[in-house]
Parts: structure tokens; C-alpha cells; sequence
């Protein structure tokens, strides 16, 4: 099966951890990160889609940060 997350954390080095840590995890980038500005409160967002094969099937049950 194909999983798809998308990681997200303010524009900090938590991000690059959180990101770090699922390329270790075997996860791949997929596409460009985004950034946008949270009003609500006053700082930057950083977003970054990752994929990874597995085995199995996919259900709506399957916890995709176990992966």
C-alpha cells in the first residue's frame, strides 16, 4: 500500500526534526514544503507531504505515524 501523510509544526527547528525523523522512518519528501502565516497566533506554519510504501492493506484504521 501507498501512505501519504502531512506533516505540519510552526517554522521551527521542530519541523525539521519532525521531518528528519520520518525520512528515517523510510517515509520520501513528496513535493515542495509550504509555509504560511497563522494570524490567530502570529507565527509562521510549515507544511511537507511524505509517502512510503508498505506492506499490507490499506483501511481507515491503519495508524500511519506507526509506519
Amino acid at each position: 500500500m501507498k501512505l501519504y501523510r502531512l506533516l505540519t509544526e510552526d517554522d521551527t527547528s521542530a519541523f525539521c526534526h519532525k521531518i528528519t525523523a520520518a525520512l528515517n522512518k523510510g517515509w520520501e519528501l513528496h513535493g515542495a514544503p509550504s509555509y504560511a502565516f497563522d494570524s490567530a497566533r502570529g507565527v509562521m506554519r510549515c507544511a511537507q507531504a511524505v509517502v512510503k510504501d508498505a506492506p499490507g492493506d490499506y483501511t481507515p484504521e491503519t495508524k500511519l505515524g506507526e509506519h
